[in-house]
């Protein structure tokens, strides 16, 4: 058995899981990249491969994520690689993709499926689409991310599993060829698994209410955002766009547009104006 999930969080609740049941017990595969962000046209070949990855490289150049997207040693087209050759050598093995409803998860998704349809009949999803689960404290509530449940719900949550469908391997990879064909940059979920895309200034509205008159950190900002917003969205992308608005001279600045603490922002004086 193999298992998918897309974020390094959710694979260690799952370890935890497997741990608790040995019917789980596999291989776990983290998808690196985060495919509800970027341009995605002509993913699957190397002219796209590479606008990407020049993307994701303008993105985390300069600051605090720099580092550990330098220290990636492995792509996902190269994980699949080896995933094909797998399901290839072993027609025993089946994958469980683990999904939650959220937009980074269905992309990824969707992206996983080009690489799996051959292997129709051997692909799981648990899809964890809006149903409750119970929390630490026995309240019962509906989780946006795999890594918010707690591990013994997941041996609740494997009973979901069911095979991709040959409907869904034609209908979804179409769905997202779709998307890829429109070339833009921010993909939000609406419900199921519709997703809607939007250029890369998507956020910024939002970002700018979390803005003030006073100077703050540019970290202190990003955070507000992500703990007040009802938008969510990578801190690594939300720090590009504070450095975008730097550069457009919306904002005043002082210290380095680099790492996140580096700088700080706020709205310019009357007498800047």
């Amino acid at each position: 058995m193999i298992h998918i999930v897309f974020d390094s969080a959710d694979a260690e609740v799952l370890q935890q899981a497997i741990a608790m049941d040995e019917t789980l017990a596999g291989q776990v595969i983290i998808l690196q990249d985060d495919y509800a962000l970027g341009p995605i046209e002509n993913i699957y070949i190397q002219e796209g491969m590479e606008i990407r990855k020049n993307w994701r490289s303008s993105i985390l150049s300069g600051g605090d994520f720099e580092k550990s997207h330098s220290e990636q040693a492995t792509d996902d087209h190269s994980i699949m690689d080896e995933l094909v050759k797998q399901l290839k050598e072993n027609e025993s093995e089946v994958v469980w993709i683990w999904a939650a409803q959220n937009k980074k998860d269905v992309s990824g998704y969707y992206w996983l499926l080009h690489f799996m349809k051959p292997f129709q009949g051997r692909v799981m999803i648990l899809y964890l689409n809006n149903l409750p689960f119970i929390n630490e404290k026995g309240n019962i509530f509906y989780p946006g991310k795999l890594s918010e449940i707690p591990a013994k719900e997941f041996l609740k949550a494997k009973k979901l599993a069911r095979e991709i469908t040959l409907s869904e391997f034609e209908i979804d990879p179409d769905e997202w060829n779709k998307l890829c064909s429109e070339n833009k940059i921010v993909r939000i979920l609406e419900g199921g698994k519709k997703l809607s895309q939007f250029d890369d200034n998507y956020y910024d509205s939002e970002l700018k209410k979390y803005i003030m008159p006073d100077w703050q950190k540019a970290n202190k900002i990003i955070h507000n955002f992500q703990t007040k917003s009802k938008q969510n969205c990578s801190e690594s992308f939300l720090l590009w766009r504070l450095k975008a608005f730097i550069e457009q001279g919306l904002f005043d600045m002082q210290g380095k547009p680099a790492n996140m603490k580096d700088f700080e922002i706020k709205y310019f004086s009357k007498a800047e104006q």
